[in-house]
């Protein structure tokens, strides 16, 4: 039964590939998503009005105004999140452990005893050196880690979620799609409204449970993966 799943998933996969066989890969649809259902369920943008002498002041409040606050804040609302990751980690490890232990008995002379054993113990066998034991023991470990990490995007963003709190959620896709290959960005997370700039901008390490995923598909990404059947044999075989 587990044989006859397994063949029939494969060959759904295998299905699926092969329609993609001399085309480019598909951009995800965006309408649907959060990001879409948050702009159309979201407050609608003020409508666009003629201009009047009093709204030609500089201190006006409002939005639409010069020195009005534009940063993001309601659900719908959208802000870039700018990715500038420059990181570098190295570990090293050294351990070592030595143990050594020694112990005799022997019995020389006990109220006769040894003399009379002697006689029932094997030849070359007496108690003048019972027991006689020793054991040691060493161990050394040595271990190293190096990652360095450079990423740099900025990413339009959308607020799909306005918490109790006022914290903002997040969430924001960007494809690329060049030749046959799909460059494929998402980040998620959430936003305290007044860590947004001027500029309604956020930078990566001010959001919290940040999530952030850069990759891609396509023709150069699937010759860089094993093929199904050695993923699966990878995971089965006990060696």
């Amino acid at each position: 039964m587990i044989r006859i799943v397994l063949i029939a998933a494969l060959a759904v996969g295998g299905c699926s590939r092969l329609q993609q066989v001399g085309k480019a890969p598909d951009l995800t649809a965006v309408s649907g998503g959060n990001e879409h259902f948050a702009m159309t369920a979201g407050p609608a943008l003020p409508a666009t009005a003629e201009l009047r002498a009093d709204d030609a002041s500089l201190w006006e409040a409002g939005r639409q105004s010069l020195l009005g606050d534009r940063r993001a804040g309601r659900r719908g609302d959208i802000l870039t999140v700018v990715i500038s990751i420059d990181e570098r980690a190295e570990f090293a490890n050294s351990s070592s452990r030595s143990r050594s232990g020694s112990e005799s008995l022997s019995v020389t002379d006990l109220f006769g005893i040894p003399q009379r054993a002697a006689d029932a113990l094997p030849e070359g066998a007496d108690l003048a050196n019972a027991v006689d034991l020793n054991s040691s023991s060493d161990f050394g470990g040595d271990g190293a880690i190096r990652r360095k990490e450079r990423l740099a995007l900025r990413v339009a963003a959308t607020v799909v979620e306005v918490l109790p709190n006022g914290v903002l959620r997040i969430e924001g896709t960007q494809e690329v799609r060049v030749n046959n290959e799909v460059r494929v960005l998402l980040v998620t997370g959430f936003v305290r409204p007044e860590d947004v700039t001027r500029l309604n901008e956020i930078t990566y390490d001010k959001i919290a449970s940040a999530r952030i995923s850069y990759g891609g598909r396509g023709q150069i990404t699937d010759v860089q993966q094993p093929r199904y059947g050695q993923q699966v044999a990878d995971i089965l075989l006990p060696f």
